[in-house]
């Protein structure tokens, strides 16, 4: 895939809408606006986890024990899913961890960016580092290579003002009035409806459609190996096909 430009040491910022450099407010304010259209399909997934989670058995404190702590929308639906079936809890935590595994590739990705953050600045970015504030974050990170580390911060900020606590919230209301939601309302539409919205506008080169194909295709191919173990193996091999096509475009642009 396409190499991440690094960041250079300039302090010019992108210009607000009064022509003026941005401030960290104008900033933040940038990354919650741009974060707004996700509520359409976060809203009814928190929704979701909160009555799926009641249905499981779990009380209120539970479900937002699980939701402010783990912060993981797939995994903790597939962890909900497991202790339905009495999985036992290796089982539950190794098919979570191959779940989050796109979580490693997210933050080895950030690390041009964030490399200057304190520890704590790091420690809070890794909590709410998800799907969301990732891939928004990522593309204004890259459209504007010029941001000063507290820019960045402030607009990672902004998206996740907007994509995190919304999810506890919801997931709350899921957890406490959902057995009004009638069964007819369908849910369960958000979760892949947000993974379209997000990568859709990053399969830019041949490298980036590569991947995404072959992870799709192993997924599909390996979905009967139990306990997530597909997802585990399909998304390694999908990194390796946009590296190879990344490689070889590479090669062939050499004089």
């Amino acid at each position: 895939m396409s190499p991440v430009p690094q960041p250079r040491p300039d302090s010019r910022q992108p210009l607000a809408d009064g022509g003026q450099p941005s401030t960290l407010r104008q900033t933040f304010l940038r990354g919650a606006v741009k974060s707004l259209p996700f509520l359409i399909v976060m809203i009814p997934f928190a929704l979701l986890f909160g009555v799926v989670a009641t249905e499981a058995g779990m009380d209120v404190a539970q479900v937002m024990g699980f939701s402010v702590l783990v912060l993981a929308g797939a995994s903790q639906f597939t962890a909900v899913q497991l202790l339905s079936d009495n999985a036992s809890v290796i089982i539950v935590i190794l098919s979570c961890l191959a779940v989050n595994l796109r979580m490693a590739m997210y933050s080895a990705s950030l690390v041009p960016w964030l490399r200057d953050a304190s520890a704590g600045q790091k420690a809070w970015v890794a909590y709410a580092l998800v799907d969301q504030s990732y891939a928004l974050s990522i593309q204004e990170y890259e459209a504007n290579p010029r941001m000063t580390l507290p820019h960045r911060l402030a607009f990672f900020a902004g998206v996740v003002m907007v994509v995190c606590l919304p999810w506890m919230g919801f997931s709350w209301l899921g957890a406490t009035v959902g057995k009004a939601i009638p069964d007819d309302i369908a849910l369960d539409f958000a979760m892949p409806i947000t993974f379209l919205a997000m990568i859709a506008p990053m399969l830019r080169t041949p490298a980036h459609l590569a991947a995404c194909f072959v992870a799709v295709l192993g997924s599909l191919v390996l979905a009967g190996l139990p306990s997530g173990l597909g997802l585990l193996i399909a998304a390694p091999l999908g990194m390796a096909a946009g590296a190879a096509v990344e490689s070889r475009s590479r090669k062939g642009a050499r004089p």
